[in-house]
């Protein structure tokens, strides 16, 4: 349910060798060009991104590499469709590059008539009767805006997010996510006091799971068979408050029809392991949407030098 990930590729593509300077103007056209493309149907949008997607796969080696080399390590795909799934899932992130911007210009009533579906809202039934909150665990897979915007149509849900490096995006980033019963909590002392207080008052909140916490903040477990520096907050607060775990995952329809959430309860994530274990269970589902250019196995700085990082 964070968009980290599009941001830093949104930074990284148009705006990273930009002069201080330039950054306002380029703010400016920014949510020019985010407001024109909310204008657009979503067919149009993932024709636009599908486009996009092939061309970035083409030009940007580093990017292409990243994704080759996890799609491997995960085993999901047999090797005779690598390429194709390659290709696919190119085209996909591109599709979530471009729709991002646009979501973040369109109103609430043209989101919400996207969803096409909804599979698996008894959890969030039951969950909502324990009275002990709702942990949502989105990765970096299909939509993930989507499922905080539906969800928070419905119920308050409080979101945790990173703020992105170019701190002058910010500004577009949260009034694009500023919804009705969506709260926005940043990855910090206070965010995480927001977080409890919303599970003990029996709410939503929605975490990316797969995102490498900042240092001191994880722990090394596999991931795909290899090990990740990975987040301790969710399992945490899950063990402090006993709250529904629950997967959720907009996938993208073909040609433009719109989303269906998957929503499927999770039994434990008292640990690391079982958090990764988790996220393989819902990538293994559509790896073809996952965000397979993500550096999910990058360590931090500080967290352990590269020369004592745990191998295989």
């Amino acid at each position: 349910m964070s968009m980290k990930s599009t941001i830093h590729r949104v930074e990284r593509t148009f705006f990273a060798d930009m002069r201080i300077q330039d950054k306002m103007p380029a703010l400016i056209m920014l949510r020019i060009f985010s407001s024109l493309l909310a204008k657009l149907s979503l067919p149009t949008l993932h024709r636009l991104g599908a486009g996009l997607g092939r061309i970035l796969f083409c030009l940007s080696s580093a990017s292409s590499s990243m994704q080759r080399r996890n799609l491997l390590q995960s085993n999901l795909v047999p090797s005779a469709m690598i390429e194709p799934t390659l290709k696919t899932n190119s085209v996909e992130s591109g599709k979530s590059l471009v729709e991002t911007l646009a979501i973040w210009q369109k109103s609430d009533a043209e989101l919400l008539d996207l969803v096409k579906q909804v599979h698996g809202w008894q959890h969030v039934i039951t969950a909502l009767e324990a009275k002990k909150g709702l942990i949502f665990l989105t990765p970096h897979m299909g939509c993930f805006e989507i499922t905080s915007i539906y969800y928070g149509s419905k119920h308050p849900i409080t979101i945790l997010f990173r703020p992105p490096k170019l701190k002058w995006l910010q500004t577009l980033m949260n009034a694009g996510r500023a919804r009705p019963g969506v709260t926005l909590a940043e990855a910090n002392t206070q965010g995480v006091r927001k977080l409890m207080q919303a599970l003990k008052r029996g709410e939503a909140i929605g975490i990316l799971p797969d995102q490498i916490p900042a240092e001191g903040e994880g722990e090394w477990a596999d991931f795909f068979g290899k090990p990740a520096y990975t987040m301790t907050l969710a399992s945490k607060l899950a063990v402090k408050t006993g709250a529904t775990v629950i997967m959720a995952f907009g996938e993208r329809l073909a040609d433009g029809q719109g989303y269906t959430i998957h929503l499927s309860r999770v039994e434990s994530i008292a640990s690391a392991d079982l958090l990764n274990q988790a996220i393989e269970q819902q990538i293994a589902q559509k790896p073809e949407q996952y965000l397979w250019q993500y550096n999910r196995y990058k360590v931090r700085r500080h967290a352990m030098q590269k020369s004592d990082a745990p191998t295989h």
